[in-house]
């Protein structure tokens, strides 16, 4: 496996400052929208930063260039996280995020291709995400284009028999031109009760490791903290060199990532701020860079 070369501390810490953004532009949005998803959000965050700001190759002002990188979050519930990354980025106006979810906005719940030039797969529905990832990828190949495929994961969604099928697939054409990143919380909106963690009851996505699953499958598994931007970067970089499988990275992450009174807490998959609940995650998030 080749080792990626290291970012350079003022990188790293350019990129946890757009991190920190997205994650107030996230709550800001679902504060004004008083309804979505913050739990996941929080969690993918980092992941987004390090694709959408250092990894894949992609131009805002070409969003359907034939060449870039395809990027699915399969887990499209999580989208504002999705639509903030976009807008740092340049796909959008910064200000259109505080639309999210509104009639006729071009931000809803999940993701709609057909409305937002940028997005390369409508999502919503559980475990459909890695599919058109591995179609995507074939497409590729069969074009002879050399774009890399990222699919993004959530940990309960893999419980799903098409994520299976998929992979499947995937390891059957070698198709090592698809690289899948799994928000591995270990948080789901509901499922079965685990042990006490930090005092509060909660549900967990899966009792064994995903890694081990994917690997009977054929695929290439690496691990970093979904957190740790130079370490996704450096494994991304990674997960793309790798040649003759496809490659998934699990990335450990804590749900409601950001925010002190979210972390590790189902109850917050999807909820509504209070004033003051909002106010303090605003400081909990302006203290993650300083």
């Amino acid at each position: 496996m080749t080792i990626a070369p290291a970012l350079a501390p003022e990188r790293v810490l350019e990129l946890r400052r757009i991190a920190a953004e997205t994650r107030r532009l996230l709550v800001e949005a679902i504060h004004h929208a008083k309804a979505g998803h913050l739990g996941g959000p929080l969690s993918v965050t980092d992941i987004l930063t390090a694709l959408y700001f250092e990894v894949a190759r992609i131009d805002p002002t070409r969003p359907v260039w034939e060449d870039r990188d395809r990027i699915i979050l399969s887990k499209g519930h999580s989208c504002i996280a999705l639509y903030c990354s976009m807008a740092l980025r340049g796909y959008l106006p910064v200000e259109e995020t505080l639309t999210f979810d509104a009639i006729d906005s071009r931000l809803q719940g999940h993701p709609d291709m057909t409305k937002l030039p940028g997005l390369d797969m409508s999502t919503g529905s559980l475990g459909q995400g890695l599919s058109p990832g591995i179609g995507m990828a074939l497409g590729a190949r069969f074009k002879e284009k050399d774009f890399h495929t990222w699919v993004i994961l959530g940990d309960g969604e893999i419980q799903e028999g098409q994520i299976w099928e998929a992979a499947f697939v995937a390891e059957r054409f070698h198709l090592d031109n698809v690289t899948a990143i799994l928000d591995f919380n270990r948080l789901q909106q509901f499922g079965w009760l685990d042990a006490n963690v930090n005092g509060r009851r909660r549900p967990h996505a899966s009792g064994t490791n995903p890694g081990e699953k994917f690997v009977s499958f054929g695929w290439n598994v690496l691990e970093c903290d979904g957190h740790d931007i130079q370490a996704l970067v450096a494994t991304m970089r990674d997960a793309k060199a790798h040649r003759g499988r496809p490659s998934i990275i699990i990335a450990h992450t804590v749900k409601g990532k950001g925010v002190s009174y979210m972390e590790d807490d189902y109850n917050w998959h999807s909820k509504v701020m209070t004033g003051d609940e909002y106010r303090l995650a605003l400081a909990d998030i302006a203290a993650t860079v300083n």
